[in-house]
Formats: structure tokens, sequence, C-alpha cells
């Protein structure tokens, strides 16, 4: 992803808009670059402060917010990694079962005489 590309998602994030695909490329570009980084930071802060005006709450720690923010976002991707996993990891057994189940048959079908 180049920096464009992440300027371009800065919003969309902040506002819980990225799909899981632009959402991990989205973070592993803030990871390692600096000048994308300190923007989503700036433009956190201003989200976050006009939130706060709004809701007329003190003390607000708008750093541990994105940092918190940007590790549920981290979370959510490892969960649908896991989700996947064990998606295919089912679909897998399934269909290893069901040709188990069809030789098995196929194997008493012969046994009977019905078969070649």
């Amino acid at each position: 992803m180049t920096c464009k590309e992440a300027e371009r998602l800065v919003m969309p994030y902040i506002k819980n808009e990225l799909g899981d695909e632009e959402l991990e490329g989205f973070l592993k570009h803030m990871e390692s670059c600096p000048n994308c980084r300190e923007e989503l930071e700036i433009y956190f802060t201003v989200e976050a402060g006009i939130l706060q005006l709004d809701s007329e709450a003190g003390n607000y720690n708008i750093k541990g917010a994105l940092e918190a923010t940007v590790e549920q976002s981290r979370q959510r991707l490892q969960a649908i990694r896991l989700i996947k996993t064990v998606k295919y990891a089912v679909s897998t057994l399934c269909i290893m079962s069901l040709m188990i189940t069809i030789l098995l048959q196929c194997r008493i079908w012969m046994q009977m005489g019905l078969l070649g």
C-alpha cells in the first residue's frame, strides 16, 4: 500500500468503515510508515477532540484511545483469520468424511455382490 492510498483510508478507518483486506493493508502500512502514522494520529486527535467537545467529557486520553482502536482492529483481523482457518478445517473434514463413507459403502456393496 502506498502512502497516498493509506492517507485516503485514514478517515474511513477512524469511522470503522474499512473492509477486512483494506484494514489489513492499512494497519501494515501504519506500522511501517511513521509519516502516515502521524497523519492518522492527527486526524484521530481532531475527531476525538470534536467528540469530546460534543459530549463535554473531560480528561480524555486520545493517544491511548488510538492505541486501543488499533489493537481492536488487529484483534478483529486475528479473529477473522481464525474463523477462516476453522471453516477450512471443518470443510476439509466434512469432505474427507463423505469420501470415507462412500468408500465404505462401496466395500459393503462389493461384498454383497452388488458391484462389479
